[in-house]
């Protein structure tokens, strides 16, 4: 007997996903509405049109999703790692079973063509299927202090309860990322996702309960007014930690809150990331690297090649190949095929990348191709390449979060690196070169907390990822990720051996 095609997007199927996609509060095990029944709207950014209204907590719905997280706690410290683990890979496994909805759902949401939230679904998976093998293996240890004296025994705990701050560019990957080591270590958790992107969040919680985690231990609370969830959360004595993805200036405020209750925090803030491509690269590696530095999630990404840093001796036959690429690809709606670039995620997304061409352009950059909105309906900018750009041009100085661009040019590794450490930010950077030894010095000069040597898409559930200087602290994924939720504690055992 045929089976219809799981991948052919139709209105039909595109409603029936919006239909059985929670829209309440997540509380305690149960979806609910907002304590005052207030709402808030989710916007298709290819067709400005709305596909949701979801429930918008308010300051008692934050309170109540703290007294559920906090009354939960214990139980779920107390839960065996295998129990904990085997939710995880089941939750894995329901990912799995299950990632077309929620490519399809990533895409109606947040823009990007389904190929790309399809990789998304597959990276994001990986985090619940990592952490449920790290949380089996959450060692601490016991040994004799060097007096002899006494022993040692160190166990690392759980922190507690947690708020996760989730950003709208990848719905399911940074939900994942934060949730699955939380669990696997512990902690019971409220997580808040963006108001631009929560339907993928809340699908995903779905799965978390199919998957069998007990009432309490997962809540959500999106809401239109972060304050109102972050202020009366951060403010309980009960909560532990905040892991927040997002701006530089958010992470900061977030940070100050935190210290009034001496919160753990982990912060993976803003970037500017730099793209170098020396003299002696591969340019067909280099510019296939830069393509997917640049223009994976429409640019729209904290790890994005923000400048291109190229050598003097080959910039104008970098420029054209990356140019020739770059005007190629095809903008449109992410659920149609053959579309290579998605829309960006609101109006202001899209002005922004006007006044970034602008004020390169005022100040004497050229437009090698793109440069422009496109007509109609949806948040789409073309996909530009700038070429002789001022030093104090703002695409230069700020994060782009889109698919502009700059290429600038030096003339040795001197300059090179001191180009790339020429920013507040230190999170993402790639490195072109044929001569390993230089990329590996390189890697020891620039001031980033990631780098890919000869590659453009470096992120892994099982490597630590985060940034340096203003780009955050803590690391999340790899086998430091478990550890950003425990506290270590050390109880000291008289000498088995005194009494002898």
């Amino acid at each position: 007997m045929n089976t219809p095609d799981q991948t052919l997007v139709t209105q039909d199927r595109i409603q029936a996903l919006l239909a059985a996609t929670p829209k309440g509060l997540l509380i305690d095990g149960a979806w609910r509405e907002s304590s005052d029944g207030a709402t808030f709207e989710v916007e298709n950014p290819a067709t400005q049109e709305v596909i949701a209204k979801m429930s918008s907590a308010t300051s008692d719905d934050a309170r109540a999703a703290m007294d559920a997280a906090a009354d939960a706690q214990e139980s779920w410290a107390r839960t065996p790692s295998r129990e904990r683990a085997e939710i995880l890979r089941r939750a894995f496994d329901l990912v799995q079973d299950r990632a077309e909805e929620l490519a399809l759902l990533m895409t109606l949401e947040m823009g990007k063509p389904l190929a790309q939230s399809r990789g998304e679904v597959a990276y994001g998976g990986e985090f619940l299927r990592w952490f449920s093998e790290e949380a089996v293996r959450d060692y601490g240890r016991y040994a004799a202090t060097p007096e002899g004296n006494l022993r040692m025994l160190v166990t690392r705990k759980p922190v507690g309860p947690c708020l996760l701050i989730t950003p709208w560019n990848f719905p399911l990957a940074m939900a994942t990322r934060k949730v699955a080591p939380a669990l696997a270590a512990g902690c019971t958790m409220i997580l808040k996702p963006a108001a631009l992107t929560p339907l993928t969040a809340h699908y995903f919680a779905q799965i978390m309960l199919d998957a069998g985690l007990p009432d309490g231990v997962l809540n959500v609370v999106s809401t239109s007014s972060a304050s109102a969830i972050s202020e009366p959360i951060m403010g309980d004595r009960r909560l532990r930690k905040v892991s927040f993805t997002g701006s530089t200036p958010v992470g900061k405020h977030l940070m100050k809150m935190a210290a009034e209750n001496v919160l753990r925090t982990s912060m993976e803030l803003g970037g500017n990331g730099p793209l170098i491509v020396f003299e002696d690269a591969d340019l067909d590696k280099a510019v296939a690297g830069a393509m997917a530095a640049k223009m994976r999630n429409m640019g729209e990404a904290c790890t994005a090649a923000n400048r291109l840093l190229v050598h003097e001796s080959v910039a104008e036959d970098f420029t054209a190949r990356l140019a020739e690429k770059m005007s190629a690809l095809r903008l449109g709606s992410g659920v149609e095929d053959g579309v290579d670039v998605g829309p960006l995620i609101d109006a202001k997304a899209r002005d922004s990348m006007e006044a970034l061409v602008a004020d390169a352009v005022a100040g004497g950059a050229r437009v090698v191709t793109g440069g422009k909105r496109t007509e109609g309906a949806g948040y789409f900018f073309e996909p530009t390449v700038l070429r002789n750009i001022a030093p104090d041009a703002r695409v230069l100085r700020e994060e782009i979060f889109g698919p502009v661009a700059p290429v600038i040019t030096f003339r040795d590794e001197a300059e090179a690196v001191a180009l790339a450490n020429d920013t507040e930010y230190g999170l993402a950077s790639y490195v072109f070169t044929e001569d390993i030894s230089r990329g590996l010095r390189i890697g020891d000069r620039i001031e980033f907390g990631l780098m890919g040597l000869n590659v453009g898409v470096i992120s892994n559930a099982a490597a630590p990822f985060g940034g340096v200087k203003q780009s955050g602290l803590g690391r999340e994924g790899g086998a430091e990720g478990i550890a950003e939720y425990t506290s270590t504690q050390y109880i000291g055992v008289e000498n088995p051996w005194s009494a002898v």
